[in-house]
């Protein structure tokens, strides 16, 4: 038996069958080291990034320890942004599907407050958030916290940075002394150092080198004055031509001034920042995932929480002033064994820094002539699937398959035609091919879900 199987853990046999149904057979690096101190009760402080399986430690581990007969917070896991609140939420109730009495609800801003009272107010094991929001309702006496089993803080870094610190002490302050804390950080500052310190008991350190396979990403630099770079990533992506591109910007401007002129050549680029509502902000994430989009440009803040777990290129339009988050930037492709292309854009200016990226990373990086590349003839190719919207989500207990069941019912579409299908509170996205949208349109403007009709449209 491999020694990293899940079948090791002493885990009961109904999650064990859930797991090995999910593909989870032998556990990554970060789930082999953390897990059995999660399960023996201790307080663990985790070095992890996204894409290594950390939501899975976690949500085993927490999910272990419920008591399914009380239906009140057990468990809280508090996040910095509602893209990686969602994703965790999505992950636990995978995870949870041994048992049809697990509740686990997301609880963030940027959506109507009443709803969530409502969900509250029934009861929930599990309640996954961003800090703000939560202590609005605990504040509001609808959240409570008093017999807290299990407090996972999901990207601490990052609620930190995002200036979190204040709202995570006053909920930390609303829970027993009493419990097991779970810290998962993709770095390891001091202010992660001093809040461990300050709120677990003797926690186990875990810190497992996530390095890519030697040779998993292709890096290249190329040099361009600070007016050609938009040209420069026109030519780059018309010349290697990927299927999935994440562009970075530092500025919230230039991240969408770079989307804009892209679309205006043809892409299917959007953009992700700050300045976005919180519903345009899901829809740019789902159709970037369920590659209805082939480019999304983002500052920094925005795109932490997004896993793509297949990413063929990363695209620095201008070099970050850190070389940590820049090895966290090209670190998003060439994973699970895949190639990646990471291309940097770099000015005369910027030599002392790229001496400082190189340092860092231990090697030089070769560069590349941009003259040498194929220029872009014509229209882009687009992606294979579009995304449709259905004003209809969670709160009308849609599921995947009463989706799936419309499109594909009697004169319906293959379900090979069929993408992603992504479940939000009031609204539910879903990828189509190409060639299958204005069937897939007519079939669910004719088809009721669930027994009512929906307002469907095209997204993109």
């Amino acid at each position: 038996m491999n020694p990293n199987a899940f079948s090791t853990l002493h885990l009961k046999a109904p999650l064990l069958k859930n797991l090995a149904s999910l593909g989870y057979a032998v556990m990554t690096p970060v789930q082999a080291h953390s897990l059995p101190p999660i399960l023996a009760g201790k307080d663990v402080i985790a070095k992890a990034k996204t894409g290594s399986g950390k939501t899975a430690a976690f949500g085993i581990g927490l999910l272990t320890q419920l008591d399914v007969s009380s239906f009140r917070v057990q468990a809280l896991v508090l996040c910095p942004t509602r893209e990686l609140a969602d994703q965790v939420g999505k992950e636990l109730r995978r995870l949870a599907r041994f048992t049809d009495n697990i509740k686990i609800l997301t609880v963030c801003g940027g959506v109507p407050f009443g709803p969530q009272l409502g969900s509250l107010e029934h009861g929930a094991h599990v309640v996954v958030g961003t800090p703000g929001r939560l202590l609005d309702h605990l504040r509001r006496a609808s959240l409570d916290l008093s017999v807290l089993r299990v407090l996972v803080l999901d990207e601490a870094d990052r609620m930190l940075d995002m200036g979190f610190q204040e709202d995570i002490g006053a909920l930390i302050a609303a829970t027993p002394a009493r419990k097991q804390t779970l810290l998962f950080s993709a770095t390891y500052p001091e202010s992660i150092a001093a809040m461990s310190m300050s709120i677990q008991r003797d926690p186990v350190e875990v810190s497992v080198d996530e390095s890519h396979d030697e040779g998993s990403i292709e890096q290249l630099f190329y040099e361009v004055d600070h007016d050609q770079r938009n040209e420069a990533v026109v030519r780059i992506l018309g010349h290697y031509r990927p299927e999935s591109t994440l562009i970075f910007c530092n500025t919230k401007l230039e991240c969408q001034e770079l989307a804009d002129a892209l679309a205006g050549r043809g892409f299917a680029a959007l953009a992700i920042h700050g300045d976005l509502e919180q519903r345009e902000r899901d829809q740019v994430l789902v159709r970037f995932a369920n590659r209805s989009a082939s480019v999304l440009v983002a500052t920094d803040v925005a795109a932490r929480g997004l896993d793509i777990k297949e990413l063929p290129a990363v695209i620095n339009f201008e070099l970050s002033r850190n070389p940590e988050i820049h090895t966290h930037r090209i670190g998003r492709t060439g994973r699970a064994g895949e190639q990646g292309l990471a291309i940097s854009l770099v000015t005369s200016r910027e030599n002392r820094l790229v001496s400082a990226i190189e340092g860092a990373l231990g090697s030089m990086i070769a560069r590349g002539d941009l003259a040498a590349l194929s220029p872009l003839f014509g229209r882009p190719p687009q992606p294979a699937m579009v995304t449709i919207c259905i004003d209809g989500g969670r709160k009308n207990k849609l599921r995947p398959g009463d989706v799936l069941g419309a499109l594909t019912g009697e004169g319906g579409i293959a379900g090979s035609e069929v993408g992603r299908i992504d479940i939000f509170d009031f609204h539910t996205y879903v990828a189509i091919m190409r060639q299958s949208i204005d069937q897939a349109l007519a079939c669910l403007g004719k088809n009721r879900i669930k027994g009512r009709f929906f307002r469907v449209r095209r997204t993109g």
